[in-house]
């Protein structure tokens, strides 16, 4: 009985097709698909000793020593746990890393029990290669629009405000500052790749309309933007957010003490604080030679104090002097720097309502 395979790969990324990932753990966590779900065939201890079976022994001893392994009840387990999959997501699909013999098994068990559960041919390298390439061609075809502005304009609010954006600070999750970090780890580099190309292929089929993204420098945290992408961010138009100083320190403190303290005591509770002050003062401290002794001193007294008193009466205020210091100080002459290489790609500038208004009519 011939069963099924789809190389509709354009199809299972538009759709959301529910994936089966049946390569061995150590490989799901090197780089996965988003919403792809592992269960392998073989554990990673598994892996390891059938690969050097195969080396020191040949194929055919490596596969007799997977089907010991992989016998009686551990593989009952296995089987039922795809089966459960395939019940769950009976519009699924399952791969391995090439679409070759570990995916073809899995399929067959699944069939034995009565299921005939559709692999992706190629499996998760074609995948992987067609995304990279859909990227490529995305980049290279369509046209964008980055949005820039200096910090604390709301650039990542517009980017959410518009339909037709792409989020890298959510996909890397990172504000790709030295404050940028988040609770949450960030994504592998392949995962991160991965997720964005998805990204721009379902913003690419959904409109022909511009793709707008956020400006960004060549990593956000420690998620590399790919070389044509980031070739693409230094040359494109350019649409400059440029809103009033307040304006900008109301929305760096919501972003970077209001709500990740919020965020820190779900995640911390009690310890909550704490652990909030300490990640401020660490990454004020990660930028001390770029602030010069003199002035890491001064800001990081102004941090102290709004903490101090955040602490003891929940009192936020403070936290504005530490905030404008650096945004006057630090990030605007860095930012004017920046500016004055792209002068030529500015198409349009205004406050934050303005520039939407903008890009909405694009």
């Amino acid at each position: 009985m011939k069963l099924t395979e789809t190389d509709d790969f354009q199809s299972l990324f538009l759709n959301d097709v529910p994936l089966m990932d049946v390569r061995a753990p150590v490989e799901f966590a090197k780089g996965a698909f988003p919403g792809a779900v592992n269960l392998p065939l073989l554990n990673d201890d598994e892996r390891h000793r059938i690969g050097i079976t195969y080396k020191e022994e040949g194929q055919d001893a490596a596969v007799r020593l997977g089907h010991e392994l992989v016998s009686g009840d551990v593989k009952a387990a296995r089987v039922e746990s795809w089966l459960d999959f395939a019940r769950k997501n009976p519009r699924g699909c399952l791969f391995c890393f090439r679409g070759g013999m570990r995916s073809h098994i899995v399929q067959q068990w699944m069939a034995e029990a009565g299921v005939d559960y559709p692999l992706v041919t190629g499996g998760y390298k074609a995948l992987r290669r067609y995304l990279i390439d859909t990227l490529d061609h995305l980049v290279a075809t369509r046209d964008f629009i980055v949005i820039g502005g200096r910090t604390g304009n709301g650039k990542t609010l517009l980017v959410h405000d518009l339909k037709n954006a792409v989020d890298l600070e959510g996909l890397a999750r990172h504000r790709g500052s030295s404050f940028g970090a988040r609770i949450a780890p960030q994504p592998s580099q392949i995962d991160f790749e991965n997720a964005l190309a998805v990204q721009m292929l379902k913003l690419g089929h959904a409109s022909e309309k511009p793709l707008f993204i956020e400006d960004e420098g060549r990593i956000v945290g420690r998620c590399a933007l790919p070389p044509d992408l980031l070739a693409g961010l230094q040359q494109w138009p350019l649409a400059l957010l440029d809103e009033d100083l307040g304006t900008r320190i109301a929305n760096v403190q919501k972003d970077y003490v209001t709500d990740l303290l919020e965020e820190y005591r779900a995640a911390y509770g009690d310890e909550g604080f704490a652990q909030f002050s300490d990640f401020l003062r660490q990454s004020l401290d990660r930028i001390r030679k770029r602030l010069g002794g003199l002035r890491h001193k001064q800001v990081r007294e102004l941090l102290d104090k709004a903490l101090e008193r955040h602490e003891q009466s929940g009192d936020e205020s403070l936290h504005r002097a530490w905030i404008e210091e650096l945004l006057v100080k630090y990030y605007d002459p860095m930012y004017e720097y920046q500016l004055s290489q792209k002068q030529g790609r500015v198409v349009f500038r205004g406050t934050r309502a303005e520039v939407l208004e903008w890009c909405r009519a694009r």
